[in-house]
C-alpha cells in the first residue's frame, strides 16, 4: 500500500510482513556507493536541506508526485481521471496543484508518456531483500553488496536496522551512507550490521554548515568521532565540493588537517554537478544554486593534492 501525501514514514511502520519503510528507489548495478557492484536502496526523509542536493525527492518523509511537464503531449487523459481536479494544462505543459492532489495515482495509470511518477512507496524488509537478491551473483563476484542511502536511512531506524540485520544474516556486504545527523544510539546499533560507513562531511564550520544545509554540525562531528573510535566498520568520508561554499584551498587545508588523525580508509571528493536539477521542477521547487559552475578536473585534482600531502587517501568521485 502506498503512503498518501500526508502520512509520514516515521521510524518504520509495522505490517503483516514485518517492518515497512518508505523507499523511493532501488538502484541495481550501482558502482558509486561502495566497493564492487551494489544495489543502493534510497530511503525517503532527510534531516538536512543541502542547497546542492541531487536527490530532492529524498528530502520529505512522505510520498510525492513528480511531474515532468515538458513530456506532456496534452492528451488530457490524466485530467479526466483526476477527481480532485488537481491537474490542468498550461503553456509549459502539465501542471499539478499539490494541495488538491490526494495521491490516488489514477493519473499515473492513465498517462502513456511517462509524465507522472510517484516518489516513495512502502516496502517491507522482505520485499527489499527480494529485489536486492536478484543481483547476488554480481555481489559475490565483484566484492559488492547492498548500500542504504537516501535521504537519511536512519531516520527510519526500525526499518533500516531490521534490513541491515537481515542482509547480514544472508551474508551480504552492507554499506550505510549517512549524513550523521541522527542519534548516536541509533547509529551505534547500525554499526553492528554494517561493513562500510560512507560518512558525509559537508562543512566543519558550524555556521557555514547551517548556511548550506539548514542545521549546525555539532551532532554530525560528534558522531564522526564516535564512529571512528568504535572501530566497528570500514569508513569512507565523502565530501561534496561546492563552488563558493567549501572549495577554497584554505578550507581544504583545514579540513584535511582535521581528518589527518582519523582512521578513515578513504576521502572521496565529490565534485558539484547539476544532474538532479530537473527534479526540482518536477517537484514544484526552486533550485537554489543557479549560476554555480562545476569544478574543472584540474581544480579537483589540485584539491586532491592537498589531502594527499597530508597522507590521506583521497580520490575524485566515489
Amino acid at each position: 500500500m502506498l503512503l498518501d501525501s500526508r502520512e509520514s514514514a516515521g521510524s518504520g511502520e509495522k505490517g503483516s510482513a514485518g517492518n515497512k519503510g518508505l523507499v523511493f528507489n532501488i538502484q541495481r548495478y550501482s558502482i558509486h556507493d561502495g566497493p564492487g557492484i551494489r544495489s543502493t536502496v534510497f530511503f525517503k526523509g532527510c534531516p538536512l536541506r543541502c542547497k546542492w542536493c541531487s536527490n530532492p525527492e529524498s528530502l520529505n518523509n512522505f510520498a510525492e508526485l513528480m511531474v515532468r511537464e515538458t513530456r506532456c503531449n496534452g492528451c488530457g487523459r490524466c485530467i479526466k481521471v483526476c477527481a480532485p481536479g488537481a491537474l490542468s494544462l498550461a503553456a509549459s505543459g502539465l501542471r499539478l496543484d499539490r494541495v488538491k492532489c490526494d495521491l490516488c495515482l489514477k493519473c499515473i495509470e492513465a498517462c502513456w508518456e511517462d509524465v507522472l511518477e510517484l516518489a516513495g512507496r512502502q516496502m517491507t524488509v522482505d520485499e527489499v531483500i527480494e529485489e536486492c537478491s536478484k543481483d547476488e551473483l554480481f555481489y559475490r563476484n565483484s566484492g559488492g553488496g547492498v548500500t542504504l542511502s537516501g535521504g537519511e536511512p536512519l531516520l527510519q531506524a526500525d526499518f533500516a536496522l531490521q534490513l541491515l540485520s537481515s542482509l547480514k544474516e544472508l551474508g551480504f556486504n552492507t554499506a550505510l551512507d549517512t549524513c550523521g545527523h541522527v542519534p548516536w544510539e541509533t547509529l551505534e546499533k547500525a554499526l553492528a550490521y554494517t561493513d562500510l560507513v560512507l560518512f558525509d562531511v559537508k562543512h566543519i564550520d558550524s555556521e557555514e554548515h547551517r548556511d548550506g544545509t539548514g542545521t549546525d554540525n555539532k551532532l554530525i562531528l560528534s558522531n564522526l568521532e564516535k564512529v571512528m573510535a568504535a572501530n566497528m566498520a570500514r569508513i569512507w568520508i565523502r565530501v561534496p565540493v561546492i563552488p563558493g561554499y567549501n572549495d577554497s584551498d584554505r578550507y581544504m587545508q583545514e579540513l584535511s588537517g582535521r581528518l589527518q588523525g582519523m582512521k578513515a580508509e578513504k576521502v572521496s571528493l565529490l565534485g558539484y554537478h547539476e544532474w538532479g536539477r530537473a527534479k526540482y521542477q518536477s517537484l514544484g521547487r526552486a533550485y537554489q544554486l543557479n549560476g554555480r559552475t562545476p569544478l574543472t578536473e584540474e581544480r579537483l585534482s589540485g584539491i586532491i593534492g592537498i589531502f594527499k600531502a597530508k597522507g590521506l587517501n583521497a580520490t575524485a568521485g566515489y
